[in-house]
């Protein structure tokens, strides 16, 4: 099983951050993450909370715009114009909510 300190690096990378830019999303500082990658350093829960929710939250927009691509082509509708992160994730919460709905 890979380590944290090596999935911690794939994430960033595989999102093309730098290490600052990491940081800063997670409230730490460069070095910190920098430990964390060479593993010196093992994180707090709090910021391991912070890395898990910043990767779900990825996950949800990959979701909600895979889910409006889906619908747009199932029922040959044009994009709407608009589109965005944000209305991906409306769009995307609707959806959830109506399948809940009819539960």
């Amino acid at each position: 099983m890979p380590e944290f300190k090596d999935m911690l690096k794939y994430f960033r990378m595989r999102e093309n951050l730098s290490q600052s830019e990491l940081a800063e999303k997670l409230g730490v500082s460069a070095s910190t993450i920098s430990m964390y990658e060479v593993g010196k350093r093992e994180p707090d829960f709090e910021t391991e909370e912070a890395i898990a929710d910043f990767n779900y939250a990825k996950l949800r927009l990959v979701e909600a715009h895979n889910t409006y691509d889906l619908i747009c082509n199932h029922y040959k509708l044009d994009k709407y114009n608009g589109f965005d992160d944000n209305f991906a994730l409306d769009f995307f919460d609707a959806i959830t909510n109506l399948k809940k709905k009819e539960r």
